[in-house]
């Protein structure tokens, strides 16, 4: 095979304000051959982003490739003039970075910005590059992908972003694809859809890939090779197969044992031990404009628990903790927070109710004031909140700091000076401002590789133990919220389809879609990707796209047991089960899945 990408002896470095360059890729070599997928794994700030980047010949402001070759289709563009070096993006190799939220304008449609670098190139006319654009939003398993381009980006969920983020990067036939966790912000069972989709890719058009990721299982599924770094420097490269199950490194084999684990079983919290809630959803109707999202849906997080809530992307689950906000008023139903009725709009909460409900929202890049200090950002809740100003606040600043494990000198820092992990933390502490009672967390640990991510729940854990807050906790990763939720609800197209205690939702039997979802949560085995979409749920589900607001079960259309005349007319009614769990399926309780 031929190499589409060869680097040489790469060096990069950056600089802090005001400071010298230090180094921060050190020598670094490697090649990619075409219809060949190399992986870089290793932990938050091992340069893996940072060597992507270089691949394009580019290096973030504030940074510079001082010294190495990049050659990409037999040129070394390092040696080419910016112009020459700036025409090959978009076009010869593109980049699907981790943050969508990030890398779309919001006032413009999507379907505009997707078909914008082709257009640039000269690829052909607008009216050619949608309906292209159409065909790729068709093969990422995207929801209504005739119309979803003419959407803005605040209008559809962040997995769906993600991958029209992948539409964008491949609207150009591009020689050499680089993904940059182009997965992180996808539930399991759109995960699948999009590694089909990028590996059938990657062999029907020969595109050689980077895949930068921190899940293991998955680069088990796409990757040919992978190379492991640390701290700038290669420690080990080898066939996936090696790496995975026979490392050399001490390091690699570190990495291996932080994988996630499958979800298990854990004891939860006594229903008859259980607090008061704080906050209690009651038959919410909620949505967008003329959409509805939430349909009927009925939620309590009792004090000082967590209560899990998972679903797809697009499902309600953020939406659910709008609401709950008021930053997305209902139409119909009642949220109570601490037993009194809340408004429906934020505006018309008094500042107590603010204050006992927080929110920490996904993406701390875009949820942070890149231009204010993180004491600004810390210290203006304080202020609001409790009043405090001057030293008593640059003090209570500090504390929060130290709660979140974060040195007290970060208050001095600006958001870009700090890690994916850091800034998560920053955002963790401004909601910890308030003295909350509950805190909404919706997808925190989604952007955060998998070491990081483990700390940041080991936080919140102590955090519930020294604070007696309560979490609501949004998330796609089924085995954080089976390790850390007490309760678990299952959102599928804005509607409740099982909740329960945690150990009862994760045990047969389940509700089907449940059952979807565990069977989707990715395996660190090479195959298992081919063998799981050949399940016959996997065919039923891939076979469909969720519907909001239809008739009769909203998984109908989806399930391998649906039941013909029933089950797409009528809505089946919630059925309490033992355990405390409520399913809502018309199957008999002795035909529900069980494995």
């Amino acid at each position: 095979m031929t190499d589409v990408l060869t680097i040489k002896n790469l060096h990069v470095e950056g600089r802090p304000p005001g400071g010298d360059y230090v180094p921060i890729v050190k020598g670094v070599s490697l090649n990619v051959r075409k219809g060949e997928v190399l992986a870089l794994i290793g932990e938050s700030g091992s340069g893996k982003s940072t060597i992507s980047l270089a691949a394009m010949g580019f290096a973030r402001p504030g940074c510079r490739i001082s010294r190495g070759e990049v050659w990409l289709n037999g040129r070394d563009i390092m040696a080419l003039p910016p112009h020459d070096r700036h025409a090959l993006r978009g076009d010869e190799v593109s980049y699907v970075a981790q943050s969508a939220a990030a890398s779309f304008n919001p006032a413009l449609r999507i379907g505009r910005q997707v078909i914008e670098a082709p257009l640039w190139h000269g690829a052909g006319d607008a009216a050619t590059l949608t309906a292209a654009a159409v065909e790729l939003y068709r093969k990422l398993d995207l929801p209504s992908p005739e119309t979803v381009g003419e959407k803005f980006p605040h209008q559809v969920s962040g997995g769906q972003l993600q991958r029209l983020m992948a539409a964008m990067a491949m609207s150009c036939g591009p020689d050499l694809l680089i993904l940059d966790e182009p997965t992180t912000a996808l539930d399991v069972t759109t995960q699948i859809e999009v590694l089909k989709a990028f590996r059938d890719i990657i062999r029907d058009q020969g595109t050689a890939a980077i895949y930068v990721t921190h899940d293991l299982a998955v680069v088990a599924q796409v990757a040919d090779r992978i190379l492991v770094l640390k701290n700038g420097e290669t420690v080990e490269e080898g066939p996936t197969n090696q790496i995975l199950h026979a490392p050399r490194h001490d390091y690699t084999r570190t990495l291996m044992a932080a994988v996630r684990p499958a979800p298990h079983l854990v004891d939860h919290i006594d229903p008859a031990a259980a607090q008061a809630p704080v906050i209690s959803v009651r038959n919410v109707t909620a949505g967008y404009g003329a959409l509805t999202i939430l349909s009927d849906v009925s939620v309590d997080v009792p004090a000082a628990s967590v209560v899990g809530v998972i679903g797809e992307s697009g499902c309600g689950k953020s939406t659910l903790a709008r609401v709950v906000a008021g930053l997305t008023p209902l139409r119909e139903g009642t949220v109570i927070l601490d037993g009194k009725p809340a408004a429906p709009a934020v505006r018309d909460r008094p500042r107590a109710a603010l204050k006992d409900c927080q929110i920490v929202f996904q993406m701390a890049d875009t949820a942070l004031n890149p231009r204010q200090r993180i004491g600004d950002i810390l210290g203006r809740p304080l202020d609001f909140y409790q009043g405090l100003k001057g030293r008593e606040r640059a003090e209570r600043v500090a504390e929060l700091l130290e709660l979140v494990d974060l040195p007290r000198g970060f208050a001095s820092r600006f958001p870009g000076e700090l890690s994916g992990g850091q800034k998560q933390r920053v955002n963790l502490a401004r909601a910890l401002a308030a003295d909350p009672k509950v805190i909404l967390c919706d997808e925190v640990t989604s952007a955060l590789d998998t070491v990081v991510a483990a700390g940041v729940i080991e936080l919140l854990k102590s955090l519930k133990d020294k604070l007696g807050v309560a979490y609501m906790f949004i998330s796609h990763d089924l085995s954080t919220v089976a390790s850390f939720a007490d309760e678990v609800v299952v959102l599928y197209a804005g509607r409740v389809v099982e909740k329960g205690p945690s150990k009862a939702v994760f045990s047969p039997p389940f509700h089907p879609y449940t059952k979807l979802l565990l069977s989707s949560v990715p395996e660190m085995r090479q195959g298992w990707l081919d063998g799981v979409a050949d399940t016959s749920e996997a065919r039923a589900a891939s076979a469909a796209s969720v519907v909001i607001g239809g008739t009769g079960c909203p998984f109908a259309n989806r399930c391998a047991l649906a039941i013909s005349g029933t089950c797409d007319t009528t809505a089946p009614a919630v059925r309490d089960l033992p355990g405390d769990l409520q399913i809502a399926c018309h199957l008999p309780v002795a035909e529900l899945p069980v494995s």
